[in-house]
Parts: C-alpha cells; structure tokens; sequence
C-alpha cells in the first residue's frame, strides 16, 4: 500500500475500534510501520471513530514529526519500542477492549487452551506489569516479552497486539478480545475443558506453518 491507502486503512481499523466498543473517547491508537525510519500514527486527542487522512501524523523512530499539523498519539513511545525490538513488526494496535481490559485489571494472564482460534492465532497471552501511560516506562516494559509473544495485555490499562500488516495487527485484537471475553463467561459457569494436548500440537504446527513471521508462544504455560 502506499501512504495514502495506509492512512485511509488506518482510519477505517479505528473506525472499527470505536464501533466495536474496543475505545472509548479519545484513547487507543495505531501506528504502521512506512519504512526503517518512518512510521504513520493515529494523533492524540481525537476519537478513532472519527479520523480522517489528513490528521494522521508521520514520525521518525525518535517520535519526531515528519509530516501533519496533528501531535502524534501520546503512547507511540510504545510502537516505537515495539519495532525497536521487533524487525518483523508491520503495525501495532493499542486499545481497551472490556474483556481483555478486565483481565489486565485483575492482573490475569490468557493462557487457558479452550479456542482453536485463539491457539492458532495468539497462544497464551501475558500480562505486562503496570507502569504509567504514555511514558517511557510502560515503553519499555514490554521488552521482555517482545520476542516471543505478538499480544499483551497492560497491567490496569489495555492491550497490545503486534501484526506485520494492520490488519493482521487489529484482528490479533478481535481474537484477544473473544477470547477474552468466552474465558470470563467460562468462569461464571465454574467449570471448563481445555484442548486435548494433541489437538493443541496440530493447532501449534499449523500456525508456525502458515504464519512463519509471527511470534507465537503456544508452549507457555502448556504443561500443567
């Protein structure tokens, strides 16, 4: 894609966001990876529901503006670190998704086996300690975790889904975000089936099969 279908891309991902009650108000953001220096990002302040080209911001990897009168996102310290860390890395979506959020609050990893979904496309899901947004600190918090997983849930604020496109990064989102919410209502029944561990296998070599360029951690927390 070239600039201009990326940041009409980027518009419609937020628009979708909003609708799906995945943001509320101004938060979340986006960003796209342009090339080894340049990067596309949502700015700050206005609501992904209602983005237009024009107020999408370009950046260097210092967060400097390269082009747009709109202020970046206040959290692409983030994004940055993210594709500091991670070559492969295309996009990176930011939101609070209820579900997912919920887990974040009570500092719950998603790491139960029960949606062949969710084990195709995520794996477990870890939780990354709490450190202010915005900053630096919550920038840098995920570092440990980079290199082997592509979705994350933030302590007490949201999630993090990583894609080598946008698309591939915002339905890593809605997959977080389902599955999130079966595992809560799961819980209010009090009792639950996960996988058998073969079917987790099979589940585990597909995905490294046809998606060689994503990190995926089906193996945390697998033997219990």
């Amino acid at each position: 894609m070239n600039e201009k279908e990326l940041k009409e891309l980027i518009c419609d991902i937020g628009r979708r966001m909003y609708t799906n009650g995945f943001v509320a108000a101004n938060d979340g953001n986006i960003t796209v990876k342009v090339n080894e220096s340049e990067y596309l990002t949502t700015p700050t302040g206005i609501s992904k529901g209602y983005l237009r080209p024009e107020m999408i911001t370009k950046v260097n990897e210092k967060g400097e503006v390269l082009e747009g009168e709109y202020k970046p996102s206040s959290e692409v310290k983030v994004h940055l670190r993210v594709y500091a860390e991670r070559e492969d890395a295309g996009a990176v979506v930011h939101a609070h998704p209820p579900y997912a959020t919920t887990f974040a609050v009570a500092h719950m990893p998603l790491d139960s086996y029960i949606l062949p979904e969710a084990v195709y496309g995520l794996g477990a899901v870890p939780v990354v300690p709490y450190a202010q947004p915005s900053t630096q600190a919550l920038a840098d918090g995920l570092i440990p975790y980079l290199q082997d997983y592509d979705a994350f849930v933030l302590e007490n604020h949201g999630t993090v889904t990583i894609g080598q496109d946008l698309i591939k990064a915002y339905y890593k989102t809605e997959t977080l975000e389902y599955n999130a919410k079966i595992t809560y209502m799961i819980k209010l029944l009090g009792v639950s089936h996960e996988l058998p561990r073969e079917e987790i296998e099979k589940l585990l070599i597909s995905s490294k099969k046809n998606n060689p360029g994503g990190r995926h951690p089906g193996y945390v927390k697998y033997d219990r």
